[in-house]
This record gives C-alpha cells, structure tokens and sequence, in this order.
C-alpha cells in the first residue's frame, strides 16, 4: 500500500494545518495510509505525546481512516523526518514550504547551491511535494515516480 508521510509541528500551525491538509488530500486520493509526524528536538526539552499529536489533529481534521501518529525525538528535524521517511520507505512525502527552506539552509551549509527537491530524491525514493501556506503545492517525483513496483 501507498504510504505518505507528513511532517507537522505541534501546536500545529497555520503552515502546518495547510501541508497536513494537501497530505490528506493526497492520501485520500491514492488511497494510501497517512503517517503524521512530529520531532521533538532534545534540546528544546519538550515532549509531545502521540495522543496530543492525533487530539490537535482530530481538533482540526475529525477523525481520519489509516492514520498513524509518530512523535521522534532528535537534534535535527531535518534529519529525523529523513529517518523516518527512509525507515518507513514512504511513496510521498509532503513537506510545509517553510520546511522546505529551513532544509535548504541546513544543506546550503553543507554543499554549494543546493536544490534541495533534487537532494531530497537522491537521499530517498520517494515523490516529495512541498505546500505553501495558502494550500498551493509543487510535486517533485523521484526517478521511479514514488510509486510501488507493480
């Protein structure tokens, strides 16, 4: 089955409502499972249960069928939602476009004129859309489109 993935903050926030919004839509219309995940970074020292994540959630969405919430811990998001993604072999991931630029920035530090669409599919096999706040999204798909083998 057709898995996305979906990176949110918690409390969700205006950005995070819209990509979690374009990441059920998707999941909807592929008719995939949903995985809603949120990284706790240890050095904030905060600590967001799986059951604050699905109530913020629900609050905003209802209830929503094959849905699971994942909360990590890390030092970076960025390389704890790759984790996650990679460990999870995801078919999508939808990404808020804030995220987006925070992973370019991270990366920028490391390489020279990063696109991070392109570093994004070279690090994982999956189709990686990025959401704006006002819902507008881009899709970049990966060399084998994101989708399962036949």
């Amino acid at each position: 089955m057709t898995l996305v993935v979906v990176p949110v903050r918690y409390p969700l926030s205006k950005h995070s409502r819209a990509t979690l919004s374009e990441a059920i839509r998707i999941a909807d219309e592929r008719d995939a499972e949903l995985t809603v995940l949120h990284v706790d970074l240890y050095q904030d020292g905060k600590e967001v249960t799986r059951t604050q994540l699905k109530r913020a959630v629900e609050r905003e969405f209802d209830r929503l069928p094959s849905v699971r919430y994942v909360v990590r811990r890390g030092f970076l998001v960025e390389e704890t939602i790759l984790d996650e993604v990679a460990a999870e072999e995801a078919d999508v991931v939808v990404i808020g476009a804030k995220q987006a630029s925070r992973w370019r920035r991270t990366i920028r530090k490391l390489f020279s004129d990063p696109d991070i669409e392109t570093f994004l599919k070279g690090k994982l096999d999956a189709t990686v859309i990025t959401v704006r706040a006002n819902g507008q999204s881009t899709e970049f798909v990966s060399t084998d489109g994101g989708h399962d083998d036949p």
